[in-house]
């Protein structure tokens, strides 16, 4: 399978091309069933969620915008991958998404949705808080630092690793939605997501988030 060969090729490259600092317990990452929730400022993060995951059922994300190039498709097709809008509802990959998590796969995504311009946090969106709310599946929240596209751009051309520090919190859930304002409870599981991933980013990449009371709570709680 295509995509146990990638996984595999990242155990090679990925120690060549970075020198790691790992904070928390790796071991987490191979969780029987969860959603891996990280920051988004490169590329490279996402390689590297997917370099500490040890099995193939990884659910992997594309952006609607690519289905139109073959290749990709093709690449899609290959990795049992699923294409998502990214700014609107889309039921269909939903759909597809709850089915897998419910059959026990893993799936590693960012909240934000988009990469960060400027390196920290945006608002997060409510795919991730309805998934986990749906399924019950854990939430696994993980925060990345130095791999700006710029950085790593810069750092390669030089032929140097690039310094990478990655931080792993705590298995958390959300209750699922049984009345009430859904909107507002969503709102309040995704601030929730997104605290738990700026409580392990330097204060300076918190975001949005810096000031929130939340993230005071889970410092202090670490």
């Amino acid at each position: 399978m295509l995509l146990k060969f990638i996984l595999t090729l990242l155990k090679v490259v990925i120690p060549l091309i970075t020198r790691l600092e790992v904070y928390g317990d790796r071991d987490k990452f191979q969780g029987d069933n969860q959603i891996i929730v990280s920051n988004h400022i490169g590329i490279l993060e996402a390689l590297l969620v997917y370099y500490f995951i040890d099995r193939d059922d990884a659910i992997v994300l594309l952006a609607e915008k690519h289905k139109g190039h073959w290749f990709t498709r093709e690449l899609a097709r290959q990795v049992d991958a699923i294409f998502i809008d990214r700014y609107n509802a889309d039921f269909n990959a939903t759909r597809k998404v709850l089915k897998r998590l419910q059959d026990g796969d893993v799936m590693v995504i960012a909240p934000e949705g988009t990469r960060s311009p400027d390196g920290s946090l945006q608002e997060g969106r409510f795919g991730v808080s309805y998934l986990a709310s749906k399924t019950g599946v854990p939430i696994l929240p993980v925060a990345v630092t130095g791999t700006e596209d710029r950085v790593v751009k810069s750092k390669l051309l030089r032929l140097q690793r690039v310094p990478v520090v990655v931080r792993i919190g705590d298995q958390f859930t959300l209750p699922p939605i049984r009345g009430g304002d859904r909107r507002v409870i969503l709102q309040e599981y995704t601030d929730e997501i997104m605290c738990q991933i700026a409580a392990l980013l330097p204060p300076e990449k918190r975001g949005i988030y810096s000031q929130n009371p939340r993230v005071e709570e889970l410092l202090r709680q670490s």
